[in-house]
């Protein structure tokens, strides 16, 4: 089990908090371990008609996966330490996906990377006007995982491969229209949601759901689906040099990632549209064996994560000659 997480019931639900605050909820082996005993319990419990997960605090539901810990067994050349914890990980993704019961992840704060694994395989997702949801892998030279290498296919239009490969970060009211998330909760009414889902179930969902603010990337869409639909990366980047000022403002976020991560990613993320959840997470703790030991990985982490100083350096530069 885990001091970072409790797992308790209220009324009719099994109730998950993740309390690791100083590192943004972020989830280490522990934590995974936790969540999952929790899920195993809860699964034949008659009195449990539910789950919720959420994060203590108000900065985040959950910022990630423990990638320093990955990193450091990168360096140490520990491949077995890597495999574990992305098999857990991975393994805690599809019992969401396949828990019989209704799973609820309030998320409020940050939802990025592991945060996604535990809230959108779920049925419901609540999303607050301070939720912010985000695949920032490319960054740091990993890949969009944890089951999303299934989703973003599925996302509208090519949103999802734009999503993965420039870790555009997004709202909770654009979270439901991109069907990350699937009810808009303000904060204020977040702990009315939880005492009523503990008393009625999720029929609380649609009496405490507001009304959803407007899209905000609906005036994007049409450059977004013309660009991130192209058959190869090469063909995604000529398109974007074709769009004007957004083109350029999109290349010239994506000049910030690893040339090799934005490769990985983009063949990764267009075969999942052909893949199930299971053969995408299968494929995805294959690739990780490859990308967590490529000199990008750690040089990354170092930059965004360790160092801060932004500014790594990546090993290929040919995308852009």
């Amino acid at each position: 089990m885990s001091e970072h997480v409790t797992a308790t019931t209220q009324g009719r639900i099994g109730r998950i908090v993740l309390d690791r605050q100083r590192a943004l909820n972020a989830l280490d082996a522990g934590m995974i371990a936790a969540i999952g005993a929790a899920l195993e319990g809860w699964r034949e419990a008659p009195d449990v008609h539910a789950v919720t997960i959420e994060g203590a605090g108000e900065r985040a539901f959950c910022a990630g996966g423990d990638i320093r810990a990955v990193r450091d067994a990168a360096l140490a050349g520990d491949a077995a330490a890597i495999a574990a914890f992305f098999s857990a990980e991975y393994a805690l993704n599809l019992a969401i996906a396949r828990f019989p019961k209704p799973f609820i992840a309030l998320i409020d704060g940050f939802c990025m990377g592991g945060g996604i694994g535990v809230s959108v395989h779920g049925a419901y997702r609540v999303a607050t006007e301070h939720a912010v949801f985000a695949m920032p892998e490319t960054g740091i030279a990993l890949f969009p995982d944890v089951g999303a290498t299934y989703l973003l296919p599925r996302l509208p239009g090519a949103l999802g491969m734009f999503l993965g490969l420039t870790g555009t970060r997004i709202t909770g009211a654009d979270a439901v229209h991109a069907g990350l998330a699937t009810h808009f909760v303000p904060r204020a009414g977040l702990a009315a949601l939880q005492k009523a889902l503990s008393r009625d179930g999720i029929a609380a969902l649609g009496t405490h759901a507001a009304a959803l603010p407007a899209f905000s990337l609906a005036a994007q869409m049409a450059p977004i689906n013309r660009c991130f639909s192209a058959p190869s990366l090469g063909e995604v980047l000529a398109r974007l040099r074709t769009e004007g000022a957004w083109g350029e403002s999109v290349l010239t976020a994506l000049r910030t990632m690893s040339p090799s991560a934005l490769a990985w990613s983009f063949a990764i993320i267009q075969a999942g549209a052909g893949r199930t959840l299971e053969l995408c997470l299968q494929a995805e703790l294959a690739l990780t064996a490859h990308v967590t030991m490529h000199p990008d990985f750690a040089e990354g982490v170092r930059a965004i994560i360790v160092d801060k100083d932004k500014a790594p350096t990546w090993q290929e530069t040919d995308l852009w000659n």
